[in-house]
């Protein structure tokens, strides 16, 4: 485990001892984990941005602070939040790019895990007729929650294509294995 995973893991657990906001302080974290101010940027900037769920809000200066926030919004909000947090140093594409893969990723595996209590795996696929790369959200479920599995994709992307299949066999956590069935 590297010294980013480590330091990552320490603010994830202030964030869950003190019910989701953690003020830190960036030299105090430096000298902790022995490391130099700006590992402590990288960190936040790549593991606790708004498309993370998180809000980061910092004073610069002697009683400065770097304040965290775990936010459970909407996607209308989450999408508001990371474009609030780039500003403008993001070319009108990229932004485009970034809201919608946070539209279609984000909001929508964080409500499938949060809503129908299911893991997600995503796998890095290239889209052949734009050659855009994207993310494919793999999820395995009972048919019986296939309904509200459409609801929730429909709600953050009403032109999702989606591939259903019937599967006959899952081994593995969190499936039966006597029965046969997911």
């Amino acid at each position: 485990m590297g010294v980013s995973d480590i330091i990552a893991g320490f603010i994830d657990e202030m964030l869950s001892d003190t019910g989701g906001i953690a003020e830190l302080r960036r030299a105090e974290l430096a000298s902790r984990f022995n490391c130099v101010p700006s590992q402590i940027n990288y960190v936040i900037s790549t593991r606790f941005s708004p498309e993370h769920g998180y809000i980061v809000e910092s004073r610069r200066g002697g009683g400065g602070y770097i304040r965290i926030r775990r936010i459970a919004v909407e996607s209308e909000m989450l999408i508001m939040h990371t474009v609030n947090a780039i500003g403008d140093r993001v070319d009108p594409n990229s932004a485009a790019a970034l809201v919608a893969n946070l539209r279609q990723n984000e909001a929508i595996t964080n409500d499938i895990m949060n809503k129908l209590e299911r893991g997600v795996t995503l796998v890095p696929v290239l889209g052949a007729y734009e050659r855009t790369e994207k993310e494919m959200i793999m999820v395995t479920m009972d048919s019986r929650n296939y309904r509200d599995l459409l609801e929730i994709v429909k709600e953050h992307d009403k032109q999702a294509f989606m591939i259903t299949d019937n599967i006959s066999e899952v081994h593995g956590q969190g499936f039966t294995y006597d029965t046969g069935t997911v």
